[in-house]
């Protein structure tokens, strides 16, 4: 008997503590780890170029549209750096004159970077890298500036994803340049549950956003989104982004537009050059 009530109670402890191993993360952590995922995310997302179409849509008081413009440019990588080179207005090829200037504009450009002394590299990497590293530090303020509740798993796009929301941290300070925007903004995150990538973001302003030292205003309400896909097994890249905004220019023009940012035919450059459509890169591959 004794041994039966031993034999027993160990299962039971067992089972326990694999319980306790398999405790749902909190948000927080999530999030957390996310922030950490994205530092991988971005060297490999450096390989890609690809094709980005920007609209922007004027609206009435009304929130009718009355204008609609787009543009269109091929993106590439050029010396380490990307160019956006025009190649589309209102979904329509450039008219030959405008696309010679853009073809002319792209070949001074190779010039220019073909010519680029090891001082100017340097000095361009380095500022490259400072500019790295204060996106980084603005990334690292997200876990502490918010309040993160899981409010339940949701599939987006076939990945099951953690649906989080998010909204200031009362009193809360940051500590680098411009966090305080993040005190401005609610939102509500999806996060891969296997690769801890931000699938979509939804965020709304709650106060006033300034920019150009009060030249122009955000108001609350303005809406923004975000999205991004898993390519070629290795890397997350944007697809989408939406903005809507109340604004309010130069103290005394008020302003009511939409911008619908879109990413596409995303492309990696190999080893010897080529560029292949994001498609022909073997499933599985990735490179370190």
């Amino acid at each position: 008997m004794r041994r039966y009530f031993l034999a027993r109670l160990s299962i039971l402890l067992l089972a326990a503590s694999a319980a306790l191993a398999q405790k749902p993360p909190t948000a927080l952590s999530i999030v957390r780890q996310s922030i950490e995922k994205d530092r991988f995310n971005f060297s490999r997302a450096k390989d890609y170029t690809y094709v980005q179409r920007n609209e922007s849509r004027e609206l009435n008081a009304q929130g009718k549209v009355t204008k609609v413009e787009s543009t269109t440019f091929d993106v590439i990588m050029l010396g380490g750096r990307t160019y956006r080179r025009q190649i589309a207005a209102d979904d329509q090829p450039l008219p030959s004159g405008k696309a010679r200037k853009a073809q002319e504009g792209f070949d001074r450009e190779v010039e220019k970077r073909s010519r680029e002394s090891d001082h100017e590299k340097k000095k361009r990497a380095a500022d490259e890298e400072k500019s790295r590293q204060e996106s980084r530090a603005f990334l690292a303020e997200i876990p502490e500036a918010f309040l993160f509740t899981l409010a339940g798993e949701e599939r987006v796009d076939g990945h099951l994803a953690w649906v989080i929301d998010a909204v200031p941290k009362p009193g809360w300070k940051g500590k680098v340049k411009r966090s305080e925007l993040l005190s401005k903004f609610k939102g509500r995150l999806w996060i891969d549950q296997r690769e801890y990538q931000w699938v979509k973001v939804d965020a709304t302003t709650i106060a006033p956003v300034s920019f150009g030292w009060v030249l122009a205003k955000l108001q609350p309400g303005a809406r923004l989104s975000f999205e991004q896909k898993r390519f070629n097994d290795e890397v997350w890249l944007p697809v989408r982004a939406f903005t809507r905004v109340d604004a309010r220019l130069a103290l005394f023009k008020n302003v009511r537009a939409e911008m619908d940012v879109a990413w596409k035919d995303y492309r990696k450059f190999q080893a010897d050059s080529r560029v292949l459509n994001a498609e022909e890169v073997p499933s599985g591959k990735v490179e370190h």
